[in-house]
């Protein structure tokens, strides 16, 4: 049996049983040292002994609001104030008392990473528990049990856990950026984005995009943000991407030719083509692609060439297609030719020809189709490939589509007669169509 105490105005208080307090007991030590010498706590353990479980209620879910209010103060004031949008803007302490309530604290707390979806939902369960017995006093008696539960989810979602890492202020980051002393640590810089929310990384993006493209944009700064930002474009949602690749079309419609060049040189360096238009992406590379086949057998213009489509070769769309994968084919195959001041017979850009190479590791069925209708028509790879250095060259290509084995049925089969050395005249004789007059 429970034993009773007799306090001054003589009402008797049942207390707790030893094995009741043995539970309490078991129970209350589960927090972090620090949180141990908290105010609410310590009323929450004198009135515990003695069944004042509304009071124990009220008073452990106190502790539980005042360390979620620290830990957001710890780790974003700023943010919380985006993602809750107080009445106040929130700045201090007291501020959260005034204009925060304890579900929308909640809320907040768990949006900013302060606490976890499974801690969101049973602080909410703890919160309805705190209004129903503490803010009620008409409502039934809690037991012991509800106060254990309680206490156990306060303790196990919140006073136990450490505070989470604190939150880079964007612009305190972006003016560190604007330094020859910040750190290019890719380990740090990782770190610091993947910690960030999602409302966080959607406006860091957008700033890094504004800021490379800006006319006043230190060298550092943008040396900085040639580092950090493929590292947090990786980390992004496909809808902050697809806001980019919207925005650098906007750029392209408005025709400015100075900002169309800073704006590709940033979705060049974060690979993001693919969320930018097919219309943007032939406005940049038909240019590009027209020039290389003016340019043939020009080789530093073509190395020059085939650097810049590289980047973009994954995304030439689909009516471009024929005449760039021409263009980089008889870039690849070159000429015969004699020189007094080389031995070679064999003539192309030897800068260019690797990234050719790679260009055609990443073709897809498509793209092979395009180089068998290239080989097919095309009058001047027709003549070239008669030599036998060219023809061996072009067959370094079509090997690269084989092992790719993604050809169609009917691609895979003329590319077989391309390659094999020993059907060489069949190939040229049967295989090849015969071009019409010009």
């Amino acid at each position: 049996m429970s034993k009773e105490l007799v306090v001054p105005d003589g009402k008797k208080l049942e207390l707790l049983s030893k094995e009741e307090a043995s539970l309490v007991s078991k129970e209350i030590v589960n927090v972090r040292e620090e949180v141990r010498d908290c105010p609410y706590l310590e009323e929450a353990l004198k009135v515990l002994p003695v069944k004042g479980y509304r009071s124990a209620i009220g008073s452990y879910w106190n502790a539980v609001i005042d360390d979620i209010r620290q830990k957001i103060i710890h780790r974003s004031l700023d943010l919380f104030n985006k993602e809750v949008n107080p009445k106040k803007k929130i700045e201090k302490y007291e501020d959260f008392q005034d204009y925060v309530t304890d579900n929308d604290l909640i809320e907040g707390a768990y949006k900013i990473g302060v606490l976890s979806w499974e801690a969101r939902k049973l602080m909410h369960q703890a919160r309805e528990t705190r209004n129903m017995f503490h803010g009620h006093p008409k409502s039934s008696d809690p037991g012991l049990l509800k106060v254990l539960n309680l206490i156990s989810d306060c303790n196990k979602y919140v006073l136990s856990q450490e505070f989470p890492p604190s939150i880079i202020d964007i612009s305190t980051y972006l003016a560190q950026m604007d330094s020859p002393d910040f750190s290019r640590n890719e380990i740090a810089v990782d770190q610091a984005f993947t910690d960030l929310p999602p409302v966080y990384k959607t406006e860091l993006s957008n700033r890094f995009y504004t800021t490379y493209c800006s006319d006043s944009v230190s060298s550092d700064l943008r040396g900085n943000i040639e580092f950090c930002a493929p590292i947090l474009w990786s980390s992004l949602t496909k809808e902050d991407k697809k806001q980019i690749g919207k925005r650098f079309d906007k750029e392209v419609v408005e025709g400015n030719k100075q900002k169309i060049t800073k704006a590709f040189s940033y979705i060049k360096l974060v690979n993001g083509l693919m969320y930018v238009s097919s219309a943007s992406r032939r406005i940049l590379i038909e240019p590009l692609v027209s020039e290389l086949n003016e340019s043939l057998d020009d080789w530093d213009k073509e190395a020059k060439l085939v650097k810049k489509i590289l980047p973009a070769s994954k995304f030439i769309p689909a009516d471009l297609l024929i005449d760039f994968v021409g263009a980089i084919t008889k870039t690849f195959v070159g000429y015969k030719g004699s020189s007094y001041s080389y031995s070679r017979t064999n003539f192309y850009s030897n800068a260019a020809a690797p990234s050719i190479k790679e260009m055609f590791q990443s073709f897809d069925s498509a793209g092979i189709d395009a180089f068998v209708e290239v080989v097919k028509t095309d009058r001047v790879l027709r003549r070239r490939i008669k030599e036998a250095g060219q023809l061996e060259r072009l067959r370094v290509l079509a090997n690269i589509l084989l092992e790719n084995e993604i050809a169609s049925e009917q691609a895979e089969q003329f590319l077989d007669a391309l390659c094999d050395e020993d059907e060489t005249e069949e190939f040229f004789t049967k295989v090849l169509p015969k071009l019409k007059k010009s």
